[in-house]
Protein backbone atom coordinates (compact mmCIF):
# COMPACT_ATOMS: atom_id res chain seq x y z
CA UNK A 1 0.00 0.00 0.00
CA UNK A 2 1.16 3.58 -0.59
CA UNK A 3 2.01 6.06 2.14
CA UNK A 4 -1.01 8.16 1.21
CA UNK A 5 -4.43 7.28 -0.18
CA UNK A 6 -6.24 10.24 -1.76
CA UNK A 7 -10.02 10.13 -2.12
CA UNK A 8 -11.67 12.66 -4.44
CA UNK A 9 -15.47 12.67 -4.52
CA UNK A 10 -16.77 14.36 -7.66
CA UNK A 11 -20.13 15.60 -8.82
CA UNK A 12 -20.44 17.50 -12.07
CA UNK A 13 -17.10 19.36 -11.89
CA UNK A 14 -15.25 17.73 -14.79
CA UNK A 15 -12.94 20.59 -15.74
CA UNK A 16 -12.06 21.46 -12.16
CA UNK A 17 -11.47 17.78 -11.44
CA UNK A 18 -9.05 17.62 -14.36
CA UNK A 19 -7.10 20.57 -12.97
CA UNK A 20 -7.12 19.04 -9.49
CA UNK A 21 -5.82 15.68 -10.70
CA UNK A 22 -3.09 17.31 -12.75
CA UNK A 23 -1.92 19.20 -9.67
CA UNK A 24 -2.01 16.04 -7.54
CA UNK A 25 0.02 14.00 -10.01
CA UNK A 26 2.56 16.84 -10.24
CA UNK A 27 3.28 16.45 -6.52
CA UNK A 28 6.89 16.11 -5.41
CA UNK A 29 8.41 14.44 -2.37
CA UNK A 30 9.73 11.21 -0.93
CA UNK A 31 6.40 9.47 -0.50
CA UNK A 32 4.09 7.24 -2.50
CA UNK A 33 0.42 7.85 -3.13
CA UNK A 34 -2.57 6.52 -5.00
CA UNK A 35 -5.77 8.29 -6.00
CA UNK A 36 -9.33 7.03 -5.92
CA UNK A 37 -11.96 9.14 -7.68
CA UNK A 38 -15.55 8.42 -6.70
CA UNK A 39 -17.99 9.94 -9.17
CA UNK A 40 -21.51 10.53 -7.87
CA UNK A 41 -23.40 10.04 -11.13
CA UNK A 42 -22.16 13.24 -12.74
CA UNK A 43 -24.05 14.23 -15.91
CA UNK A 44 -21.02 16.05 -17.38
CA UNK A 45 -18.89 13.03 -18.43
CA UNK A 46 -16.53 13.45 -15.49
CA UNK A 47 -16.04 9.69 -15.15
CA UNK A 48 -15.26 9.32 -18.85
CA UNK A 49 -12.67 12.09 -18.57
CA UNK A 50 -10.94 10.40 -15.63
CA UNK A 51 -10.88 7.03 -17.38
CA UNK A 52 -9.42 8.55 -20.55
CA UNK A 53 -6.92 11.03 -19.11
CA UNK A 54 -5.96 9.55 -15.72
CA UNK A 55 -5.97 5.76 -16.13
CA UNK A 56 -3.60 5.46 -13.14
CA UNK A 57 -6.42 6.60 -10.83
CA UNK A 58 -8.81 4.07 -9.35
CA UNK A 59 -12.28 5.08 -10.52
CA UNK A 60 -15.59 4.24 -8.83
CA UNK A 61 -18.72 5.31 -10.72
CA UNK A 62 -21.98 5.45 -8.81
CA UNK A 63 -25.32 5.03 -10.54
CA UNK A 64 -26.80 7.76 -8.33
CA UNK A 65 -25.57 10.54 -6.07
CA UNK A 66 -25.10 8.78 -2.73
CA UNK A 67 -23.85 11.89 -0.93
CA UNK A 68 -20.44 13.11 0.09
CA UNK A 69 -19.68 10.99 3.19
CA UNK A 70 -20.96 7.72 1.71
CA UNK A 71 -18.90 8.28 -1.44
CA UNK A 72 -15.82 9.07 0.63
CA UNK A 73 -16.36 5.84 2.54
CA UNK A 74 -16.36 3.97 -0.77
CA UNK A 75 -12.96 5.44 -1.55
CA UNK A 76 -11.63 4.76 1.94
CA UNK A 77 -12.78 1.15 1.76
CA UNK A 78 -11.03 0.81 -1.60
CA UNK A 79 -7.81 1.62 0.28
CA UNK A 80 -8.52 -1.00 2.95
CA UNK A 81 -10.05 1.20 5.66
CA UNK A 82 -12.95 -0.22 7.63
CA UNK A 83 -15.11 1.00 10.50
CA UNK A 84 -13.53 -1.43 12.91
CA UNK A 85 -10.41 -3.56 12.78
CA UNK A 86 -11.43 -7.25 13.01
CA UNK A 87 -10.31 -8.86 16.27
CA UNK A 88 -9.54 -12.21 14.64
CA UNK A 89 -8.49 -12.41 10.98
CA UNK A 90 -10.46 -14.87 8.89
CA UNK A 91 -8.45 -17.94 7.89
CA UNK A 92 -6.87 -17.71 4.43
CA UNK A 93 -8.34 -14.20 4.04
CA UNK A 94 -5.55 -11.59 3.93
CA UNK A 95 -6.54 -8.30 5.51
CA UNK A 96 -5.51 -5.38 3.28
CA UNK A 97 -3.18 -2.92 4.97
CA UNK A 98 -4.40 0.65 4.48
CA UNK A 99 -2.04 3.55 3.77
CA UNK A 100 -0.49 5.38 6.70
CA UNK A 101 -2.59 8.43 5.83
CA UNK A 102 -5.79 9.18 3.96
CA UNK A 103 -6.56 12.50 2.32
CA UNK A 104 -10.04 13.71 1.51
CA UNK A 105 -9.65 16.20 -1.32
CA UNK A 106 -12.30 18.15 -3.17
CA UNK A 107 -12.15 18.31 -6.97
CA UNK A 108 -12.32 22.12 -6.87
CA UNK A 109 -8.90 22.43 -5.24
CA UNK A 110 -5.43 22.95 -6.72
CA UNK A 111 -2.55 21.42 -4.79
CA UNK A 112 0.92 23.03 -5.00
CA UNK A 113 3.70 20.57 -5.93
CA UNK A 114 5.13 20.37 -2.40
CA UNK A 115 1.84 20.60 -0.48
CA UNK A 116 1.33 16.89 0.12
CA UNK A 117 4.93 16.37 1.22
CA UNK A 118 4.73 19.33 3.59
CA UNK A 119 1.49 18.14 5.13
CA UNK A 120 2.87 14.63 5.63
CA UNK A 121 5.97 16.14 7.25
CA UNK A 122 3.72 18.19 9.53
CA UNK A 123 1.93 15.02 10.65
CA UNK A 124 5.28 13.34 11.30
CA UNK A 125 6.27 16.27 13.52
CA UNK A 126 2.93 16.16 15.36
CA UNK A 127 2.41 12.52 16.30
CA UNK A 128 -0.66 13.36 18.38
CA UNK A 129 -2.41 14.79 15.32
CA UNK A 130 -5.22 12.58 14.12
CA UNK A 131 -6.05 14.99 11.30
CA UNK A 132 -4.80 18.25 9.83
CA UNK A 133 -5.64 20.71 7.10
CA UNK A 134 -3.85 23.52 5.28
CA UNK A 135 -4.75 27.15 4.75
CA UNK A 136 -7.39 27.20 2.03
CA UNK A 137 -7.72 30.39 0.01
CA UNK A 138 -10.40 31.30 -2.47
CA UNK A 139 -9.50 32.38 -5.99
CA UNK A 140 -9.67 36.04 -4.97
CA UNK A 141 -6.96 35.36 -2.37
CA UNK A 142 -9.24 35.58 0.67
CA UNK A 143 -9.26 32.96 3.40
CA UNK A 144 -11.80 30.16 3.13
CA UNK A 145 -13.18 30.53 6.65
CA UNK A 146 -14.26 26.89 6.79
CA UNK A 147 -10.66 25.63 6.74
CA UNK A 148 -10.40 25.96 10.55
CA UNK A 149 -13.34 25.75 12.88
CA UNK A 150 -14.37 24.96 16.41
CA UNK A 151 -16.92 22.24 16.99
CA UNK A 152 -20.49 23.63 16.90
CA UNK A 153 -21.43 23.22 20.54
CA UNK A 154 -24.92 24.44 21.48
CA UNK A 155 -23.46 27.81 22.49
CA UNK A 156 -21.39 28.21 19.33
CA UNK A 157 -24.31 27.01 17.20
CA UNK A 158 -26.63 29.54 18.79
CA UNK A 159 -24.21 32.42 18.14
CA UNK A 160 -24.02 31.33 14.50
CA UNK A 161 -27.80 31.11 14.11
CA UNK A 162 -28.29 34.50 15.77
CA UNK A 163 -25.73 36.13 13.46
CA UNK A 164 -23.44 37.13 16.33
CA UNK A 165 -20.45 35.33 14.81
CA UNK A 166 -20.79 37.53 11.73
CA UNK A 167 -21.33 40.73 13.72
CA UNK A 168 -18.41 40.16 16.10
CA UNK A 169 -15.81 38.10 14.18
CA UNK A 170 -12.90 39.22 16.42
CA UNK A 171 -14.63 38.21 19.62
CA UNK A 172 -13.18 35.13 21.30
CA UNK A 173 -16.69 34.34 22.49
CA UNK A 174 -18.82 35.04 19.42
CA UNK A 175 -16.19 34.32 16.74
CA UNK A 176 -15.60 30.69 17.63
CA UNK A 177 -17.58 29.15 14.77
CA UNK A 178 -14.86 29.90 12.20
CA UNK A 179 -12.21 30.93 14.76
CA UNK A 180 -12.11 34.35 13.10
CA UNK A 181 -10.32 35.86 16.09
CA UNK A 182 -7.19 33.75 15.43
CA UNK A 183 -4.24 34.79 13.28
CA UNK A 184 -4.77 32.92 9.96
CA UNK A 185 -1.00 32.50 9.58
CA UNK A 186 -0.42 30.72 12.89
CA UNK A 187 -0.49 26.97 13.47
CA UNK A 188 -3.40 26.16 15.76
CA UNK A 189 -5.07 23.19 17.37
CA UNK A 190 -8.68 23.46 16.23
CA UNK A 191 -11.98 21.69 16.54
CA UNK A 192 -12.11 20.69 12.88
CA UNK A 193 -10.67 21.27 9.46
CA UNK A 194 -12.77 21.09 6.33
CA UNK A 195 -13.29 18.01 4.18
CA UNK A 196 -12.09 19.90 1.09
CA UNK A 197 -8.57 18.98 2.28
CA UNK A 198 -8.56 16.75 5.33
CA UNK A 199 -5.46 14.65 5.97
CA UNK A 200 -6.22 11.87 8.46
CA UNK A 201 -3.95 9.37 10.14
CA UNK A 202 -4.85 5.73 9.55
CA UNK A 203 -4.62 4.94 13.27
CA UNK A 204 -7.23 7.63 13.97
CA UNK A 205 -9.57 6.21 11.32
CA UNK A 206 -9.24 2.73 12.77
CA UNK A 207 -10.32 4.10 16.16
CA UNK A 208 -12.99 6.60 15.06
CA UNK A 209 -14.44 4.63 12.15
CA UNK A 210 -15.46 5.92 8.74
CA UNK A 211 -17.68 8.91 7.97
CA UNK A 212 -21.34 8.93 8.99
CA UNK A 213 -23.59 8.35 5.99
CA UNK A 214 -26.66 9.93 7.60
CA UNK A 215 -25.17 13.25 6.51
CA UNK A 216 -25.53 13.96 2.79
CA UNK A 217 -23.35 17.04 2.43
CA UNK A 218 -22.05 19.40 5.13
CA UNK A 219 -21.41 18.40 8.72
CA UNK A 220 -19.80 15.05 8.02
CA UNK A 221 -16.27 16.46 8.42
CA UNK A 222 -17.23 18.09 11.75
CA UNK A 223 -18.72 14.80 12.92
CA UNK A 224 -15.58 12.92 11.90
CA UNK A 225 -13.36 15.47 13.66
CA UNK A 226 -15.51 15.15 16.79
CA UNK A 227 -15.12 11.37 16.82
CA UNK A 228 -11.39 11.53 16.06
CA UNK A 229 -10.88 13.84 19.04
CA UNK A 230 -13.12 11.66 21.22
CA UNK A 231 -10.69 8.83 20.44
CA UNK A 232 -7.87 10.92 21.93
CA UNK A 233 -6.37 12.61 18.86
CA UNK A 234 -5.81 16.29 18.07
CA UNK A 235 -6.81 18.29 14.97
CA UNK A 236 -4.43 20.90 13.54
CA UNK A 237 -4.58 23.81 11.12
CA UNK A 238 -1.28 24.26 9.25
CA UNK A 239 -1.12 27.59 7.35
CA UNK A 240 2.40 26.93 6.07
CA UNK A 241 0.70 24.99 3.26
CA UNK A 242 -1.66 27.03 1.07
CA UNK A 243 -4.17 25.36 -1.27
CA UNK A 244 -6.55 27.13 -3.64
CA UNK A 245 -10.23 26.26 -3.37
CA UNK A 246 -13.04 27.28 -5.72
CA UNK A 247 -15.63 26.33 -3.04
CA UNK A 248 -19.15 25.03 -3.67
CA UNK A 249 -18.34 24.23 -7.28
CA UNK A 250 -20.68 21.24 -7.21
CA UNK A 251 -23.35 22.67 -4.91
CA UNK A 252 -23.76 26.29 -5.99
CA UNK A 253 -26.41 25.40 -8.56
CA UNK A 254 -28.25 22.96 -6.32
CA UNK A 255 -31.37 24.13 -4.44
CA UNK A 256 -30.73 21.32 -1.98
CA UNK A 257 -27.30 22.51 -0.84
CA UNK A 258 -28.13 25.26 1.66
CA UNK A 259 -31.15 23.36 2.96
CA UNK A 260 -28.77 20.45 3.65
CA UNK A 261 -26.52 22.81 5.62
CA UNK A 262 -29.24 23.30 8.23
CA UNK A 263 -30.29 19.64 8.17
CA UNK A 264 -26.67 18.70 8.85
CA UNK A 265 -26.54 21.16 11.72
CA UNK A 266 -29.62 19.52 13.20
CA UNK A 267 -28.21 16.00 12.77
CA UNK A 268 -24.89 16.96 14.34
CA UNK A 269 -26.52 18.71 17.29
CA UNK A 270 -28.94 15.87 18.03
CA UNK A 271 -26.19 13.25 17.70
CA UNK A 272 -23.61 14.84 19.98
CA UNK A 273 -25.18 17.49 22.21
CA UNK A 274 -28.97 17.25 22.51
CA UNK A 275 -28.99 14.74 25.37
CA UNK A 276 -26.82 16.99 27.57
CA UNK A 277 -28.51 20.31 26.70
CA UNK A 278 -30.99 22.03 29.02
CA UNK A 279 -34.56 21.81 27.77
CA UNK A 280 -35.00 25.53 27.16
CA UNK A 281 -31.74 25.80 25.22
CA UNK A 282 -32.57 22.62 23.31
CA UNK A 283 -35.94 24.06 22.30
CA UNK A 284 -34.31 27.32 21.26
CA UNK A 285 -31.64 25.64 19.12
CA UNK A 286 -33.98 23.17 17.44
CA UNK A 287 -36.49 25.93 16.71
CA UNK A 288 -33.83 28.27 15.33
CA UNK A 289 -32.46 25.57 13.02
CA UNK A 290 -35.95 24.67 11.82
CA UNK A 291 -36.82 28.29 11.10
CA UNK A 292 -33.59 28.92 9.21
CA UNK A 293 -34.06 25.73 7.22
CA UNK A 294 -37.63 26.61 6.28
CA UNK A 295 -36.64 30.15 5.30
CA UNK A 296 -33.90 28.72 3.12
CA UNK A 297 -36.36 26.33 1.48
CA UNK A 298 -38.67 29.25 0.64
CA UNK A 299 -35.76 31.35 -0.61
CA UNK A 300 -34.46 28.55 -2.83
CA UNK A 301 -37.94 27.89 -4.24
CA UNK A 302 -38.26 31.58 -5.15
CA UNK A 303 -34.76 31.83 -6.65
CA UNK A 304 -35.18 28.71 -8.77
CA UNK A 305 -38.61 29.81 -9.93
CA UNK A 306 -37.04 33.02 -11.27
CA UNK A 307 -34.33 31.20 -13.25
CA UNK A 308 -34.88 31.43 -17.05
CA UNK A 309 -34.90 27.67 -17.52
CA UNK A 310 -37.70 27.31 -14.96
CA UNK A 311 -40.19 28.64 -17.45
CA UNK A 312 -38.88 26.85 -20.51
Amino acid sequence: MPDLGIVIVNYNTRDLLRTCLRSVYASRGGFTFEVCVVDNASPDDSAEMVAAEFPQAHLIVNAKNVGYPSANNQGLRAFGFTDHRPTTPLPNQPTPTPPTFALLLNPDTEVPPDALAQMLDFMARHPAAGAAGPKLVLFDGSLDLACRRSLPTPEVCLYKLMGLSRLFPRSERFGRYNLTYLDPDQVAEVGSVVGAFMLVRAAAILQAGLMDGQFFMYGEDLDWAYRIQAAGWKIYYNPAVVVRHVKRAASRYSPRAQVEFYRAMDVFYRKHYAAQTRWWLHALIVSAIAVRQRLEQWRQAFVWKQRPEAGS
